[in-house]
């Protein structure tokens, strides 16, 4: 039926429960603190991005416990970290490159200790693994993307480059990642581009046939699998969520008319990677709302933040996700174990809806404060008792009949009318919650 989820291979029923996660962009790109595809926005030769970058990278007030304990304050139940983005660079040390965090002035494995911090806050463990590598000698450049995307030295460069030795380390590597690091629940692999009329030509892009999926999401299956896969892969089938990237769906997201377990993946401003000198940054009213609506509509929120080159989250990252944490203390019973409302309860203008099965409740998050009155058209009789969530202080509820004159002669929408306060609570989004007959 469309309305049911669709069930995949992997083991989703914490993910949906859990609704918030942290990812987190992190390589030398940080040093360059103006967007993590900069190498290919500047389109910056190997060389000339391992001179300015690899050799100077030491982030030396890293700390990955106190990167855990953010997360974890702001509500966050799981995390993605970049073992590796396009630019090539590993943060864990693999046997099968040199071009690794451990191979810098850095001189260390920066993996594990997070994937043990962040354990140790009960969260769970994501891996996000660029398929993209634009550093390894046997990738195949291309005119998509990459620093070498306009090279009129292209041709020259690919001479003796072979994608499926390529393949081989990447396949290689994705071992390494879920044979030594334990338990690892989310595996997010970024990202394929074929060409629509040459698939198999890896000059002008690369899907499927580039990176063996196939052969790929078997190694996978095989080693854990329990693992949550994103759906980047270019195969139609074998993905367990869908990942909307930089927008939020008007509705519960759907493939071939069925909703499917989806995640909104969103920056706190424009960029992955730190951006020292962006101005668009979210407020916390905004990301809270966010959080709201994406739960509203079934969803995850995976939320960015972009470490410093020297290891730090900046002040920014860390004013958002108290803000975010604050509210999700007093709020985070109409976020965890929480999906869409059932069709039948309308959702009232200005607000959001979010259901706990489990519990039996529904959720009425306020983004714009009414006077005195928040009529709710076809809850009569449904509803046992209402509070405000943030302190839980009763709120009065009486039905249609004492309203009758306010509205048009006959019309009866099987309105519940709850009295509000008339200054709104001083939280972020003012939550009621509803407990349901």
């Amino acid at each position: 039926m469309a309305d049911e989820v669709l069930k995949t291979a992997g083991d989703t029923s914490w993910f949906v429960h859990d609704r918030f996660g942290m990812f987190i962009h992190w390589g030398l790109y940080a040093q360059g603190a103006r967007h993590e595809w900069l190498q290919n926005n500047e389109q910056i030769p190997v060389e000339e991005y391992e001179r300015r970058y690899f050799r100077r990278f030491d982030p030396d007030l890293y700390d990955p416990e106190v990167w855990a304990n953010a997360a974890a304050g702001a509500g966050m139940k799981y995390f993605v970290i970049t073992t590796k983005h396009h630019e090539g660079f590993c943060l864990w040390d693999s046997a099968l490159t040199d071009y690794k965090a451990p191979s810098t002035a850095c001189g260390r494995d920066l993996l594990r200790p997070m994937v043990q911090a962040f354990r140790g806050q009960d969260m769970k463990v994501g891996f996000y693994h660029s398929i993209i590598d634009w550093h390894h000698p046997h990738y195949v450049l291309d005119n998509r993307i990459g620093p070498y995307r306009a090279s009129a030295d292209r041709e020259k460069l690919n001479v003796g480059r072979d994608q499926m030795k390529y393949a081989d380390h990447l396949h290689g590597q994705v071992r390494e990642l879920l044979t030594q690091f334990g338990h690892v629940d989310v595996l997010w692999f970024d990202f394929s581009y074929p060409d629509a009329e040459a698939p198999e030509d890896f000059t002008r892009g690369k899907g499927r046939a580039a990176w063996r999926s196939e052969e790929l999401l078997a190694l996978v299956r095989q080693l854990q699998p329990h693992i949550i896969l994103d759906d980047r892969l270019d195969l139609p089938e074998g993905w367990d969520i869908k990942t909307p990237e930089q927008f939020q769906p008007r509705e519960w997201v759907r493939v071939n008319g069925q909703r499917v377990v989806w995640e909104a993946c969103q920056t706190f401003s424009g960029s992955w990677g730190y951006h020292r000198d962006e101005s668009s940054w979210k407020s916390v009213d905004m990301l809270v709302q966010m959080l709201i609506d994406t739960v509203s509509k079934g969803g995850n929120l995976l939320l960015n933040v972009g470490p410093t080159g020297r290891g730090e989250f900046d002040q920014r990252a860390l004013d958002r996700l108290a803000g975010m944490g604050e509210w999700m203390r007093r709020h985070g019973r109409s976020i965890y174990g929480c999906t869409a409302a059932p069709a039948d309860f309308p959702c009232p203008a200005d607000c959001r809806l979010t259901y706990n099965p489990a519990l039996n409740r529904l959720y009425v998050h306020v983004y714009a404060w009414p006077f005195q009155h928040l009529h709710l058209d076809g809850f009569r009789d449904r509803v046992e008792y209402a509070q405000l969530l943030n302190d839980a202080s009763e709120i009065p509820m009486r039905g249609l009949e004492a309203w009758q004159s306010h509205l048009e002669s006959g019309e009866d929408r099987q309105t519940l009318t709850l009295t509000l306060p008339v200054q709104k609570p001083n939280v972020t989004v003012p939550v009621i919650e509803l407990y349901l007959k």
